[in-house]
């Protein structure tokens, strides 16, 4: 469906990309919190917040006839590295609960706050469903 860019000689990433080409319709998933569809928080637990903020992006992109597997890039935006690198196995548990082995290229960065302050992690992604 996509073609993974991997450059010779370097070491193959886990859990992500380095890059993804791909042809077709582009759906841009703005950036999704932990919260539900009615916007209220349900757990301030960040694996929790991972997951519900995961289920939101791949809501949208079913609002837009694609799924997980259209995903070609990802923005994680976090407010504790310490947490978010705590929880790696969890993390990577939840992901593949909820977006299967599909592995676009990613970001992930730690910011100093989320405009929802209940909000542990914020995730934007680009989707390109093939033509």
């Amino acid at each position: 469906m996509h073609t993974i860019l991997q450059p010779e000689g370097w070491a193959k990433p886990i859990g992500y990309s380095n890059g993804v080409a791909a042809q077709g319709k582009v759906i841009y998933v703005g950036g999704q919190i932990g919260w539900n569809e009615q916007c209220q928080f349900e757990t301030d637990d960040f694996v929790e917040q991972v997951r519900q903020t995961l289920k939101n992006v791949v809501a949208v992109l079913a609002a837009g006839g694609a799924g997980p597997e259209h995903i070609t890039t990802m923005t994680w935006y976090f407010t504790d590295k310490a947490e978010y690198l705590g929880n790696l196995k969890n993390l990577g548990q939840v992901y593949r609960e909820t977006i299967g082995r599909n592995f676009p290229a990613m970001a992930a960065m730690q910011v100093v706050a989320l405009v929802e302050d209940r909000a542990k992690i914020e995730i934007q992604a680009t989707a390109v469903v093939p033509e």
